[in-house]
């Protein structure tokens, strides 16, 4: 099994969508709409601007692993003087391939992205199964988190 790491282009939304809708159910999603639609558009217009990126893991020519961060701006503040955030989504393994370095991987590749985009925080909504990965990294944990579903 040799691995290769590359930034998604146009032409992998396709499985790339899949992946996604695999991971939301795995997460115990609700689905009730058919999403696809939605996430093909975000995805063109935000990897369009360079205000959405992602790493993909290949096994040959076969996407086996997928990683995210939308890049947004709110005001500054004083850990994070450029206001810049990255909003990572999409950390997804083929179950086939996991425990092997692979998420930790498309993770740094991600994160270096936000670096260099000038990002002053990455913030995820981590699944119970994503935790372990994300402490071990160094992420921290924020117990005042909240959301507002509508």
């Amino acid at each position: 099994m040799e691995i290769t790491y590359r930034k998604l282009e146009e032409k992998d939304l396709d499985t790339f969508i899949t992946m996604r809708i695999t991971q939301l159910r795995e997460e115990g999603a609700k689905e009730d709409i058919d999403l696809r639609p939605n996430l093909a558009d975000y995805y063109k217009r935000h990897m369009a601007d360079g205000t959405f990126v992602s790493w993909l893991a290949l096994d040959g020519d076969r996407i086996i692993g997928t990683s995210g961060m939308s890049i947004v701006e709110k005001p500054p503040y004083f850990s994070c003087p450029s206001g810049k955030l990255g909003l990572l989504s999409s950390m997804f393994t083929d179950p086939s391939y996991r425990r092997k370095g692979i998420a930790k991987k498309l993770l740094s590749l991600v994160v270096d992205e936000a670096r260099k985009a000038g990002c002053g925080a990455v913030h995820i909504t981590a699944s119970d199964m994503g935790v372990l990965l994300y402490t071990d990294f160094g992420f921290k944990k924020n117990g005042n988190f909240m959301c507002y579903n509508f």
